[in-house]
């Protein structure tokens, strides 16, 4: 990768590329394709850095950076963490006040009835607790509990929540109805709906990663997925949604590209260095 903040070369028009993982970078299998590799390569041969910006917190996305050989910053569960990979350090860590989430779970739990629940834990080696009947998606490591006092025992970046019955909109919806003033309520995928602290975004993470590279919003293009991904794009330049994208993120995107399994990202790079 070339010093992020060097001049791009007059065949890409962007300093930053912005990529969300899953959804987005990652296919359904959880890997990049090589197109994709060669593409990214080929934006940063040209003067951009590529940040990754993930809702996953680190202990969650350690292992794809590394499979990619990836060194750069990683903004990490959902704009809380912004992640130094070849460091291999946190540089910055917003936690959740825990008084405030366990006053948001009873607002929303008195309106919609008893929710699922799954927490992760702040820092380098979090891990993720997972409660009676919260279903978790993917192969991602969790601790299962069944002691409330064990989701408070430790601080915390995220609560998750499911419910029976409502779907992730709906309880998206909900939550943000009856606890929008404690928290921010984020849908980042199927069945992954999230409190986060209040005011925190990916565009949080972004704009502190983008700073330490001295990079201007303006300069930045963003792909992304899912309703998470608004902030993003909100504060970058461009914002390119998915094929697979949510609803939501392809209304506002400035153009949508193909899916993540059909190297969506590179099909834009690839026109993007290609002009003369």
């Amino acid at each position: 990768m070339t010093t992020p903040g060097s001049d791009p070369g007059q065949g890409f028009p962007y300093r930053l590329v912005a990529t969300d993982l899953d959804g987005t970078l990652l296919r359904s299998d959880d890997t990049v394709s090589e197109r994709t590799r060669d593409a990214l390569a080929a934006a940063t041969a040209q003067g951009a850095a590529h940040l990754v910006v993930t809702g996953r917190a680190v202990p969650w996305t350690r292992h794809i950076l590394e499979e990619l050989g990836y060194e750069g910053l990683a903004v990490c569960g959902q704009g809380a963490q912004v992640y130094d990979a070849g460091a291999r350090r946190l540089l910055t860590s917003v936690t959740l006040d825990r008084q405030l989430a366990g006053v948001a779970l009873a607002k929303i739990e008195a309106e919609v009835g008893p929710l699922h629940l799954a927490a992760s834990r702040d820092g380098l080696d979090g891990e993720v607790l997972a409660g009676p009947g919260y279903a978790l998606t993917g192969r991602l490591p969790a601790v299962p509990f069944t002691d409330a006092g064990d989701l408070w025992a430790a601080p915390l970046n995220k609560i998750y929540i499911q419910h029976p019955t409502l779907s992730d909109d709906e309880l998206a919806e909900a939550a943000t109805r009856a606890a929008g003033g404690f928290v921010t309520v984020t849908m980042a995928g199927a069945g992954i709906v999230e409190l986060l602290p209040l005011g925190l975004s990916t565009a949080t993470g972004l704009s502190l990663a983008a700073r330490r590279l001295g990079v201007k919003a303006a300069e930045t293009i963003a792909f992304g997925d899912m309703p998470n991904d608004l902030p993003m794009f909100a504060w970058s330049g461009r914002g390119v949604a998915m094929a697979n994208a949510h609803a939501d993120l392809k209304a506002v995107a400035d153009e949508v590209t193909a899916s993540n399994d059909e190297d969506g990202i590179a099909v834009v790079l690839e026109r993007l260095l290609s002009k003369p």
